[in-house]
């Protein structure tokens, strides 16, 4: 009998590209992919293990699926991912549910754990994470098809104190040009229009591979590739911002003016603690010299509250600065005190209870602050790539080139014409605090 295979994907697009990839290894082997749970013989749970809660989320998941070994079809459950990489030792031992576990460096010979997993074996392949996609391997997107995520590089070299992604992901390491563009082609020849470029660095891809910095004649090569019609950009380490990638995003026509610039905090003492790069002077020249150049630039940032050491005037100014600089859209994390890592063993760390609030605070001050940034679009015309149609309000909905998939707003568009998986022109008519609305005019 054919196995039936369900992937369970956790946490961040890094991961779901791991897990389109094994979905794809799988398929090509003759497995059958389903969606229904309780249809599979074989599970995969490719988990995220970045902070406490998502390590929770992971464990509840492994066990409600572990349940349907009693009431479905399920033969064999087998865990990937981050968690595994840390903790292999840990799940192997505490949930004897799990059958098989595959490291970040090793989900490519998934098809092999599966076989083993199936006659019983328990195996474990969980070695050094040095996996970069630099190999052709076949793909199986769980993304729109007219929308994917592409990895340019695998790792972090940083050491922020709070981070674990280098235990769990290893080293930095690009990919070659080559590969990406390879990778690109495929994916276009499949109707992807718009691709987004991920990383946990994306600024410094190249300079271990070609010892220079190189995404900005990667973003131009990209916007090359026939069919192409968006490149979006996530995850900008603001201390290899450079002058060369602020012109490439102001020039090319096809890349999205949308940067995703995780700075984590504003106060210089916070930042020293984190072990990240500049200072709060640098953070408000570079802001500067981005929208000077692109002045209908989207920025996105995330910050981190309740770091160790973290003082209510430190967490007042952090609030100033976000006022001040006005971020079109802002995630904001309360402080996880993960394991292994320097921050954790930091003096001063700061009550729950405290960081909640200070969250709450600062979505609340965002939320005014969006809004704001929202009703500048009033009146312009943005193309919008239509993702689906709502029937009960007759109204399409889609995103602009100033939203990322998932985590960003939405436009809503009247009179709409156009296919989904289409870009067409529309006017913005209003704004709320998250999402636009228009009508389309082409």
């Amino acid at each position: 009998m054919t196995e039936k295979i369900k992937v369970v994907t956790l946490g961040c697009e890094k991961n779901l590209v791991d897990s389109e990839i094994m979905s794809g290894l799988v398929h090509e082997r003759g497995y059958s992919l389903v969606d229904s749970k309780e249809e599979a013989t074989v599970i995969i749970v490719n988990t995220c293990g970045f902070i406490d809660a998502a390590k929770e989320e992971s464990v509840n998941t492994i066990l409600d699926m572990a349940e349907l070994k009693e009431t479905a079809n399920l033969k064999a459950l087998i865990v990937s991912g981050c968690l595994t990489q840390r903790y292999k030792e840990e799940l192997m031992k505490e949930m004897p549910e799990i059958d098989g576990i595959v490291g970040t460096g090793d989900f490519h010979n998934i098809n092999a754990i599966i076989d083993e997993a199936l006659v019983g074996k328990k195996p474990v392949a969980v070695g050094n994470p040095i996996f970069n996609y630099e190999q052709a391997l076949p793909r199986r997107m769980a993304t729109p098809r007219y929308s994917a995520y592409v990895k340019i590089a695998e790792g972090c070299d940083n050491n922020c104190t709070f981070c674990s992604i280098p235990i769990m992901r290893g080293k930095f390491r690009s990919r070659s040009v080559e590969s990406i563009l390879g990778e690109v082609a495929q994916l276009a020849s499949q109707g992807v229009k718009e691709i987004s470029l991920i990383a946990q660095d994306s600024t410094n891809y190249g300079t271990d591979l070609y010892e220079q910095f190189m995404l900005p004649a990667l973003l131009n090569k990209v916007s090359e590739v026939p069919g192409i019609e968006w490149v979006r950009l996530h995850y900008a380490y603001p201390g290899f911002f450079t002058d060369e990638l602020i012109e490439t995003i102001a020039t090319n026509p096809k890349v999205c003016k949308y940067i995703d610039m995780p700075l984590q905090h504003s106060e210089d003492s916070i930042l020293k603690r984190m072990r990240r790069p500049g200072r709060q002077r640098d953070t408000r020249e570079l802001v500067r010299k981005i929208r000077e150049r692109i002045p209908n630039v989207s920025l996105r940032t995330s910050l981190i509250v309740g770091f160790p050491g973290e003082t209510e005037e430190d967490f007042a100014n952090l609030v100033e600065f976000v006022r001040e600089i006005k971020f079109d859209r802002l995630g904001v994390f309360t402080y996880s005190q993960e394991q292994d890592t320097p921050a954790s063993r930091l003096p001063d760390q700061v009550p729950d209870d405290v960081k909640e609030f200070r969250a709450n605070t600062l979505m609340e001050v965002q939320r005014e602050i969006a809004n704001e940034r929202n009703g500048l679009r009033i009146g312009q015309d943005l193309d919008v790539l239509i993702e689906r149609y709502d029937g009960r309000n007759d109204v399409y909905i889609g995103r602009s080139q100033f939203d990322a998939p998932e985590i960003d707003g939405e436009v809503f568009v009247s009179g709409c014409k156009a296919n989904i998986g289409e870009i067409t022109k529309v006017r913005i008519t209003h704004s709320f605090e998250f999402d636009l609305s228009g009508e389309e005019i082409a």
